[in-house]
C-alpha cells in the first residue's frame, strides 16, 4: 500500500471510494435538447480510470452519453463484488461502461476526454487511490481499437510518450458494482467534493494537461 493510500485510509472520515450509509439527493435536470434529438442508436465503451465514481461523472454528463455505470473489468473472477476487487486477487480494475448514441458524441471523443481526466503517468493508481483495482485502461473492442491507440498516441504526444503508461487493452466482460457504486457523485455531491479536494484531483490534472484539463 502506498504512503497516499495509507493517507487516504488515516483521513476516511473526510472521504474515500467506498460508499457510505447515507445520500444526499441532487435535484434531477430536466430533458435537454440535445437529449430530444436522441438518435435511438447506442454504443458502449468501457474505461478503467482509477475510483469509478470519478469517471462515471466525468462521462454522464456529456451530450451524447446516455448512461454511464460503474463496475469491474479485466478480471479473472465472475460476478465480483467491491469487497473482493479492492481485497486484490481477482485482477479486476474500477471501471465503467457508458453507454452513447453514435450520432451525438463519437467513439473518438470520449477516448480523447477520458486522458484528461486521467493522470496517464502513475502505474500504480490514480490520485490518492492506489492499488491494481485502480490502475487505468481503455478497454476497446477489435472495432475501437484502431481508435482508441490513435487517440493514446495523440495524448501521449502532448506529454511524453515515455512517461505516458495507461495501456489500451482488449475489451473485457463487464460487472456492474452494487447499487450503492452508482450515481454516487450525483447522489452525494457534498461528499465527493470533499474526497475530490482531499485527493488532490484537480491540481493533479492541471500538472499534467495544463488548460485542457
Amino acid at each position: 500500500m502506498s504512503r497516499r493510500a495509507i493517507a487516504s485510509l488515516i483521513l476516511f472520515a473526510i472521504a474515500a471510494c467506498s460508499p457510505g450509509d447515507s445520500a444526499e439527493s441532487a435535484p434531477a435536470g430536466s430533458p435537454s435538447a440535445a437529449q430530444a434529438r436522441d438518435s435511438g442508436r447506442r454504443e458502449v465503451a468501457v474505461f478503467a480510470g482509477g475510483c469509478f465514481w470519478s469517471t462515471e461523472a466525468n462521462f454522464e454528463h456529456m451530450p451524447g452519453v446516455v448512461s454511464a455505470v460503474s463496475g469491474f473489468a479485466g478480471g479473472r473472477v465472475a460476478a465480483p463484488t467491491y469487497e473482493q476487487v479492492v481485497r486484490g486477487g481477482t485482477g479486476h480494475l474500477e471501471a465503467v461502461q457508458v453507454t452513447f448514441d453514435p450520432a451525438r458524441v463519437t467513439y473518438r471523443q470520449l477516448v480523447d476526454r477520458f486522458w484528461v481526466t486521467i493522470d496517464p503517468t502513475d502505474p500504480d493508481g490514480q490520485f490518492c487511490d492506489q492499488g491494481p483495482s485502480y490502475a487505468t485502461a481503455v478497454f476497446a473492442t477489435a472495432a475501437q481499437k484502431p481508435t482508441a491507440e490513435a487517440s493514446r498516441r495523440l495524448a501521449a504526444a502532448r506529454i511524453g510518450a515515455a512517461r505516458f503508461v495507461t495501456p489500451v487493452r482488449d475489451a473485457a466482460r463487464f460487472w456492474p458494482a452494487e447499487a450503492s457504486h452508482q450515481d454516487f457523485a450525483r447522489l452525494n455531491p457534498v461528499r465527493y467534493a470533499g474526497y475530490s479536494r482531499f485527493c488532490g484531483r484537480a491540481a493533479r490534472l492541471r500538472a499534467v494537461w495544463g488548460d485542457a484539463a
